[in-house]
């Protein structure tokens, strides 16, 4: 969607929704940070699991967040990004035949990373307008072949923030079936409505649990492809394995950056969550306004929008039609469920941009109101 916006209406026209990636600059003192350990040597290879800077201070974070110790040495693994992170999970973890549950829609790598690993997804719909998974469905995909669920929260693409007792249910299901949950949480700290809650803390789940996030979307670097894994020793060992296979480390000073920026104050993670709720609610009034049916998303930066009063047949050809009609890229909604048809009623909008941005594709929009 991207490259064809692009390509139709040039980079000054074209509007992006479809990505999920700012369009606003990142924080001067990260930035700053990267150059200075460039400036300092840091280009070479870092350890193959991480520079110990950033493993430190992931693990220094996550303590305090967590309430328990993290060792940085054993239970840390730095990836190139949480895309990484999750087919170095699943090859690490998973075995051909067994089975592994997904939510969906989902985050289009869920699927392909499974089949990649010779496993077999066992799919579980999460029901529009709140997104919400019914319980017995979730209770029935598991089974002997089990062995791990993926758990992405707060959710792309439906923005929808998991609750402790949803998680609960996972995490008893896990325990009784002796499988393991990969979470993918890279958006935890974009929280409007509710809390995010690591499934990693919940009773007897430490030791049965991938926690994967990443530098991505935090500190809007999405180029930098620096993300984490933080498992018990057992696990880490193999997802080193095939980490140092896939791609033996990810860029050395912008570790030693991200590092600096997770030691940034409790402030930059206050006015983040204020900057992205005005951005949201800002998306969400336009495009009610525009005609699609929308409601706020619990977390991420991304909304599923209803498309049902334009009258077009599936996602595909609307997406296409306001690419050629008034340069607004999305992502059809279909691309996010194993079975095409199941989204065919919903967009996805992005919105991780200025406010002017916003504005800007609404008013086009506008012009296309049913």
């Amino acid at each position: 969607m991207t490259r064809l916006n692009l390509e139709l209406n040039g980079p000054d026209r074209a509007i992006n929704f479809a990505q999920g990636f700012p369009d606003f600059a990142t924080d001067p003192r990260i930035v700053e940070a990267a150059a200075t350990a460039l400036r300092d040597g840091f280009n070479q290879y870092a350890t193959t699991w991480g520079a110990p800077q950033l493993r430190k201070a992931v693990a220094r974070k996550q303590s305090i967040t967590w309430g328990r110790e993290v060792d940085p040495e054993r239970e840390v693994t730095v990836s190139c990004g949480a895309t990484e992170a999750m087919i170095a999970a699943m090859l690490a973890a998973v075995d051909p035949g067994d089975e592994v549950v997904i939510f969906e829609p989902f985050y289009e790598n869920y699927g392909p990373d499974c089949i990649i690993s010779g496993a077999v997804p066992r799919y579980v719909t999460l029901h529009p307008p709140d997104w919400s998974f019914d319980p017995d469905e979730l209770r029935h995909s598991f089974n002997s072949k089990t062995r791990a669920i993926v758990v992405n929260t707060p959710h792309n693409p439906t923005g929808r923030v998991f609750s402790r007792s949803e998680l609960e249910l996972v995490a008893e299901l896990c325990i009784e079936h002796d499988a393991i949950a990969i979470t993918d949480e890279i958006y935890e700290h974009l929280v409007y409505r509710g809390e995010h809650v690591s499934i990693a803390t919940l009773p007897g789940m430490a030791e049965r649990t991938i926690t994967i996030s990443g530098a991505s979307k935090t500190f809007s670097v999405t180029g930098w492809r620096i993300g984490w894994l933080i498992a018990q020793p057992s696990l880490s060992a193999g997802i080193r394995k095939v980490h140092d296979f896939l791609t033996v480390g990810a860029a050395h000073p912008l570790q030693v950056a991200v590092a600096a920026a997770l030691e940034l104050p409790a402030s930059f993670y206050v006015e983040l969550v204020g900057d992205y709720r005005e951005r949201r609610d800002a998306i969400i009034t336009g495009l009610q306004d525009c005609g699609f049916d929308v409601s706020a998303p619990d977390g991420a930066y991304y909304v599923m929008a209803g498309i049902g009063a334009f009258g077009f047949e599936d996602d595909t050809a609307l997406a296409r039609h306001l690419i050629e009609k008034v340069a607004v890229a999305t992502v059809p909604g279909s691309s996010f469920f194993h079975n095409p048809r199941e989204g065919r009623g919903h967009l996805r909008f992005s919105f991780p941009k200025r406010i002017e941005t916003i504005e800007r594709g609404v008013r086009a929009l506008r012009s296309l109101r049913p």
